[in-house]
C-alpha cells in the first residue's frame, strides 16, 4: 500500500489524518516542520505528501518548492484552512489544493487520484 508523509505544524491535524488515512489502509508518517524536507523524502521514501501552507516556522509554498526542484513528479496535496492561497502562482505547482475539514473525503478523493496517477519515487 502507498505511504503519505503528512507535513502540518498543528499537532491534532497529524493526528487526525493518520488516523484516518491508516484506517484507509495507508503507511502514515508525519513531521511537525518542512524545514528538512529532502533528508525527510530521502528517509521517509513517501508516494505522496500533504503539506500545510502556513507552518509556524516555514512557508509550505516554499517548502513545495523545494520538493519541485529535486522530485518533480511527487505528488503533492496542500492542505490549507485558507482558501486565498488556491490562486497563488506557487500553490499551482501542486497536484490539489484542499481546505482542511473534519470530513475528509475531499482529501481522500485527491489522494487517490493522484496515486492512481504518480510515477513511483526510485
Amino acid at each position: 500500500m502507498a505511504k503519505i508523509l503528512i507535513v502540518d505544524d498543528e499537532e491534532h491535524i497529524r493526528t487526525l489524518y493518520k488516523e484516518e488515512l491508516l484506517r484507509e489502509g495507508y503507511q502514515v508518517s508525519t513531521s511537525a516542520t518542512g524545514r528538512n524536507i529532502l533528508e525527510l523524502i530521502e528517509k521517509e521514501r513517501p508516494d505522496l505528501i500533504i503539506l500545510d501552507i502556513k507552518m509556524s516556522d516555514c512557508n509550505g509554498l516554499d517548502i513545495l518548492q523545494i520538493i519541485r526542484n529535486k522530485y518533480y513528479n511527487m505528488p503533492v496535496i496542500l492542505s490549507t484552512a485558507y482558501e486565498i492561497y488556491k490562486n497563488d502562482m506557487k500553490s499551482m505547482a501542486a497536484d490539489f489544493y484542499v481546505v482542511k475539514s473534519f470530513d475528509l473525503t475531499e482529501l481522500k478523493k485527491r489522494i487517490k487520484r493522484a496515486l492512481e496517477t504518480s510515477v513511483p519515487m526510485k
